[in-house]
C-alpha cells in the first residue's frame, strides 16, 4: 500500500496449517534473506524470505499446501515483496 491505496495485490497465498497458524497482526520487517533455508524444517528452501515475526516470513512456497506458519507466495509475488519491502517497514497479516 502507498498513501492508503493498494498498489500490488491481492495475490494468492497459503498460510499456516492447524497447529502452526500464521499470527494475524501488524508487524515490522525484521530481516530479509534472498536464499534462506529453514533451520527448523530440515533445510527447506525459503526463497525471497521477508521475516516479520520471529521465524515467520513471506516467501516463495507451495500454493497448494499450507505452511508451518509462514505466508507462501508465488515466485513472482515473493520476488515483488522481497524487492519492495525494506527492514523496518510495516506489514499486516489479516484473516
Amino acid at each position: 500500500m502507498e498513501d492508503g491505496k493498494v498498489v500490488y495485490g491481492p495475490v494468492p497465498i497459503t498460510h499456516g496449517r492447524k497447529g502452526y497458524l500464521t499470527p494475524p497482526g501488524t508487524f515490522r520487517v525484521t530481516f530479509k534473506n534472498k536464499n534462506h533455508r529453514s533451520s527448523i524444517f530440515g533445510g527447506a528452501p525459503m526463497p525471497n524470505s521477508v521475516f516479520f515475526n520471529g521465524g515467520i516470513a513471506f516467501h516463495q512456497g507451495s500454493l497448494r499446501e499450507k505452511s508451518h506458519g509462514c505466508v507462501h507466495l508465488s515466485p513472482a509475488a515473493s520476488q515483488k515483496y522481497f524487492s519492495e519491502l525494506s527492514v523496518g517497514e510495516v506489514v499486516e497479516v489479516v484473516r
